[in-house]
This record gives C-alpha cells, structure tokens and sequence, in this order.
C-alpha cells in the first residue's frame, strides 16, 4: 500500500501541496487503494506521479489475455488523484482515448500531471505507455471538497429541494 510512502518533491512549488521541511511529501489520498488493481506509485512529485501497474490474470478480459480498459482507466485515474495529491480530491469528469490494446504479462506505465488549476479545480493530464507505445491518454478533471464526498450530503440536498 502507499499509505505514509514518503516522496521527495522537486516540482512546481506553486501547487498546494504540504510540503515537510525535509522536501519529503506524503500520499496524502487514496491511502487504502488496492494497488495490485490500481498501479503502485513509482514517482511522486508536486503535480506529477508516475504509476506502475503489472497486468495480471484477474485483470484479463478474454482467451487472447486482452486486459479489460477498466483497468487501465482506473490505474490512471488513481494516477490524477495522486498528482493533485489532496485529502479530498474526486473525479468530476474526463475524456479519455484508448490507442492501443494491453495484453496480460504487460507493464504499464501511467504519467500524470497537474496542468491547469482554478481555486479547488484541477486538469491532470494522464498518458499510459507499455514499453514506448502510448496505449492511453486522457484530460481528468478534479475537484477538491472540503470535507470527504460521502460526507458531502449530497443526495440528502437534492431530497430536500424536492420537498420545497
């Protein structure tokens, strides 16, 4: 697991990312994720993460070893999270392309980074190669909450404008 993995950081400073007097920064979310599904981190930086997932037999889609695009996509939208690297980072949408099949055996690397950012928003650009062919690219767009979003009430809101 990633929870407490300690980074040195060397990038854009001007990302609101804590920071220890050290230069280390710390995951800081999606601490619990199972990275034998997800990809485990390689390289964490202020806005930029690169994630290694190893394709497996769980992860296999056919009798060929097609690797299902599910988990491609979810190794890189963990690799968005962890670019924008806050508590309460979520996944508001994204637009995404995938260019070339994964098959089982193969590793796939994942690079994100924080290209925009507007008060809580975030746009994290996510490619994903194995070996030098690009198999993925997408624009994931984050949004930073202030409190967990199970714990946002939103469907609690929505009920009660219903009421009204």
């Amino acid at each position: 697991m990633a929870k407490n993995k300690k980074i040195v950081a060397t990038r854009d400073e001007e990302l609101d990312v804590e920071v220890q007097e050290d230069n280390t920064i710390y995951l800081s979310t999606h601490e619990s994720i199972n990275q034998d599904l997800c990809g485990e981190i390689q390289k964490l930086e202020l806005g930029y993460v690169e994630v290694e997932l190893m394709t497996t037999d769980d992860m296999v889609a056919d009798d060929m070893g097609l690797i299902h695009g599910g988990f491609v996509f979810s190794a890189a939208d963990y690799a968005a999270m962890a670019a924008v690297n806050e508590r309460n980072v979520v996944l508001v949408a994204s637009e995404c392309q995938f260019l070339s099949p994964v098959k089982l055996g193969d590793v796939v690397k994942i690079i994100a980074k924080v290209r925009h950012k507007e008060g809580r928003k975030r746009n994290v650009e996510v490619e994903a190669f194995v070996t030098e062919i690009k198999v993925f690219s997408g624009l994931f767009k984050t949004v930073i909450t202030e409190r967990h979003v199970l714990k946002l009430n939103l469907l609690d809101s929505a009920g009660e404008d219903d009421k009204k």
